[in-house]
Formats: structure tokens, sequence, C-alpha cells
């Protein structure tokens, strides 16, 4: 709530106290509450003079770098070579050293590009960082699955990428592919959680001709740990010339088939558990529609 200095019954008296409470190490805002002045003019008034004590002085987080393209500046230095260096933005250099001499442009136009170029690759690393900052702490966050989250994650997961049975054409069959190893592994964990032995598992590994096939068969049947008993003969696609492919190099192993034998019965749970799931949506909803 504002108030005028005439509000108060004593200013000399307030400011008094104020003093007091300032020279005692309080900081403005323990003053404020401490007298209950809550107009930041008058409290101001009320300690005029006074300085701050040490403890509320915090060290600004780039001082170092003011400092250092202060120094950088008056060696010569441009403000894209400033930027570059400590990788600070352009708006930061300019407040830094605004008040330090001008400098006369000697750079070549290839110095510029390179020094351009140095500045957009430590944004690049900045913002690199940042991202992988994310990940990890969304990963960490995480924690451990209860085998309830993992069985709802593994029908969510199957109905999003397995094989469904449709009206016209009858196929009540569990069968999943993928290209993500992560996401092999999940399913075969749901598999597990779901008692299905891994002698029903077959593989089929689907991949491009123009890739190292051999490879990619070996990569996958050791995530899998499985015999190569257990994979089918592997399924080529042949390449289209017309197709510009991205999907390509060493890291490219083409997609995993995993099909469950026997798994009818399987294939009918899936199912009934995603409807399930939808069911369970539409009510938790229900309260929030008009």
């Amino acid at each position: 709530m504002a108030h005028s200095i005439g509000k108060y019954a004593d200013f000399e008296d307030l400011r008094e106290r104020a003093i007091a409470l300032r020279r005692a190490g309080h900081s403005l805002r323990q003053i404020r509450d401490e007298l209950k002045i809550f107009n930041n003019d008058i409290l101001n008034q009320l300690v005029k003079g006074e300085p701050p004590p040490e403890w509320t002085k915090r060290p600004n987080a780039k001082d170092d770098l003011r400092a250092k393209a202060r120094e950088l500046r008056l060696r010569g230095w441009t403000y894209d070579q400033i930027e570059a260096e400590l990788g600070c933005s352009r708006s930061s250099v300019s407040l830094w050293v605004r008040d330090l001499p001008r400098l006369e442009r000697k750079r070549t136009p290839e110095e510029a590009a390179a020094i351009g170029r140095k500045g957009w690759e430590e944004r690049l690393r900045l913002r690199d960082e940042e991202r992988q900052g994310t990940k990890e702490r969304a990963k960490l966050a995480i924690g451990d699955l209860s085998t309830r989250e993992l069985f709802l994650l593994g029908v969510g997961l199957y109905w999003a990428e397995g094989g469904k049975d449709k009206p016209y054409a009858r196929r009540e069959t569990v069968a999943f592919v993928n290209s993500d190893p992560g996401m092999i592994e999940v399913f075969l964990a749901w598999l597990d959680l779901l008692g299905v032995e891994r002698h029903r598992l077959r593989f089929t590994v689907m991949i491009h001709e123009t890739a190292d096939v051999e490879a990619a068969e070996r990569y996958w049947a050791q995530l899998v740990d499985a015999d190569r008993s257990s994979f089918n003969k592997t399924t080529i696609k042949k390449h289209n010339p017309k197709t510009v492919r991205k999907n390509t190099g060493d890291t490219y192993r083409g997609c995993l088939v995993i099909k469950v034998l026997k798994g009818a019965d399987l294939y009918r749970r899936i199912e009934g558990s995603w409807y399930g799931i939808v069911e369970a949506v539409r009510e938790a909803d229900q309260p929030n529609r008009t």
C-alpha cells in the first residue's frame, strides 16, 4: 500500500530507526518488514546516505566477463571478436564497453567471416549443452518403473507401433516393428512382464539392400540376445534410385520385426487393455466437461 511522508506520524523518528537497522546489517526488505513501510520511495529516503551492508552486495555472475570484455576492447579487439571469444551476446558486449574509445575497423572480409563462424559455432555449442541438459534432467526424473507403469507403457507402445486386427482383415497376431533399439528393449521387457517365453519369439530384420546387411543382423541378434535360429530370413528392400534416403551410414541397421508365436490370446488382451485405457481417460475427463 502506497503512503506519502505526511501520513507517517514522525518521519525523523522513522529515519532514526531505519538508520539504526541499516547499520545493524539489515537489508531494505528487512527494514521494510520491520517498520511496515511499503513505499519504496519513502523507504529509500529513510536510509538515504547509509551504505548497504556487505552481505547484500551479491557478486554479479557477469562481472568477470565484463572485466574481460573491457580488457579486450582496450587491447584493440572488435565487438565481433569479443563476442566470439567470450560467448556473450552483442548487446552485453556493447553495454560493457560503450564508454571506451571507438576502434577503426581493420579486418578483411575473410576475417569477418571467420569471426562470424566462430561466434555461431559457440552459440550452437551452448544450445546443444542446453538441449542435452534438459534431456538429462528429464531422464533422471523418471526413476524406477512399477510393474503397472511398464504394463501400461507397453500397451500404448504396441498400439502405436504394433500390428492390429481389422474388421476386413482378421489377424489376431502380435507383431511389433521398430528401428529404435530402445523401443525394442522396452517391448521385450514388457513381454517378459507378461510371461511370454523367449522361445515363442521370432525375429526378422528388414533393411535396404545398400546397407551392411550382415552387420545389421549381428547387431540385432546381440541386442535381443537370441540365437540365429530364432531369426527368419532377412527381408531386403530394393533401392529406388529416385529416392534420396537419409537413413544411411554406420548407424543404419534397418528395422527389427518381433512376432509372438501363438499370440492370438495375447493380442486380445492387448486390444482390450488399450480400450480400457481409452475408457479410463474418458471417464476421468467427464467431470471437466460442461
